[in-house]
């Protein structure tokens, strides 16, 4: 089961998926998780940003999964999870939209992460040198529903460069949160490229 695995995300996609949530702070946001399966680890190193009206709505979901599968399996990569952040700041809740969404990536990928943002850690950053992600990891149990991993999450869920928190807070005061294009912005306007390929430039 997934809760065996160690999860490591990369500095992009942990970055991309914190901007996104914070560009649409009174929404709730969504996310699919990039990589893939090395010995007992699963190694995020990207993400897309998918939605932030309507992230429960079927048809816009599967043709973002469609298009993103295609392009990323071309890189190696598959869908290892799922990013979450809830509407209200103090919702601290895994909803049914993402066990949803989660379910149906674990038939993929049984090893899938769901990731929901942490509204506190997020708010408490640039107060302090914490280097772990404002995120919790949640895995598929033995009983086949979805668990927060427990107090000890750090030996199970890190980010790649330890860096990524101090390169987040220039990023948040800098306005690059602006910039972020999800797949609502991309079907309102195909011109707008929801690989985010300039973002990190």
């Amino acid at each position: 089961m997934g809760g065996e695995f160690r999860y490591e995300i990369g500095q992009n996609a942990y970055i991309k998926l914190i901007l996104h949530s914070l560009k649409h702070s009174s929404s709730a946001v969504n996310g699919v998780l990039l990589g893939r399966v090395a010995g007992e680890s699963v190694e995020i190193s990207d993400s897309v940003p998918l939605f932030h009206s309507q992230i429960g709505l079927l048809p816009p979901l599967e043709i973002a999964l469609l298009m993103i599968e295609e392009y990323y399996s071309r890189q190696g990569l598959s869908i290892v999870g799922y990013f979450h952040a809830n509407e209200r700041f103090d919702d601290f809740e895994l909803g049914g939209v993402a066990k949803n969404i989660g379910d149906h990536i674990y038939k993929y990928f049984p090893q899938a992460a769901l990731l929901l943002l942490d509204n506190k850690k997020l708010g408490a950053l640039s107060k302090g040198k914490d280097r772990s992600p404002v995120m919790q990891l949640y895995t598929r149990d033995a009983s086949r529903s979805w668990k927060l991993s427990g107090s000890d999450v750090s030996s199970q869920f890190a980010i790649k460069e330890p860096s990524a928190n101090i390169v987040l807070l220039d990023y948040i005061s800098t306005g690059k949160a602006d910039n972020i294009i999800d797949f609502d912005d991309h079907l309102d306007d195909i011109s707008k490229d929801w690989l985010n390929t300039d973002l990190f430039k």
